[in-house]
């Protein structure tokens, strides 16, 4: 299968491809843990271990091996299709239009939002303080 438009939209795609293989690796490697957790035949070494790396080829890591195998492929293949392609060449396009903010305007509104949230923590926190003992007076009987 040839790749859609693959000089368009190139880091968008490599992005999108990545983030979602690795997350599909993670369900396969937690896949492989269950299995050899509550399968019992499933954790017996088959073939003893691969070089080098020292896995033990058994049943669990060969199921979650074909199955990450597998849905890598599909992924790519669903990647490739005209429709998806097509979202993320015109994702990567608008964000080249994007006009990012400077160094010193980041420094400057992230010192007025640290500056505006310290100051609502405070007025909460004092508020809270104020209104527990209120209401302790009142519940209280008039001794706090």
């Amino acid at each position: 299968m040839k790749a859609y438009k693959s000089d368009q939209g190139r880091m968008a795609r490599m992005a999108a491809f990545w983030i979602l293989a690795l997350l599909y690796l993670y369900g396969c490697m937690a896949l492989n843990l269950t299995l050899s957790g509550f399968v019992e035949g499933l954790n017996d070494p088959l073939l003893g271990t691969i070089p080098i790396l020292g896995w033990r080829l058994t049943g669990a890591f060969l199921i979650s091996s074909v199955l990450f195998l597998a849905g890598f492929y599909l992924l790519w293949a669903w990647h490739q299709t005209p429709k998806i392609a097509d979202l993320l060449i015109d994702t990567e396009s608008e964000l080249q239009k994007v006009t990012w903010a400077k160094m010193p305007e980041v420094i400057n509104t992230s010192l007025i939002v640290i500056g505006f949230v310290l100051f609502l923590m405070a007025f909460l926190a004092g508020a809270d303080i104020l209104l527990s003992r209120v209401f302790g007076f009142i519940l209280g009987g008039g001794m706090a």
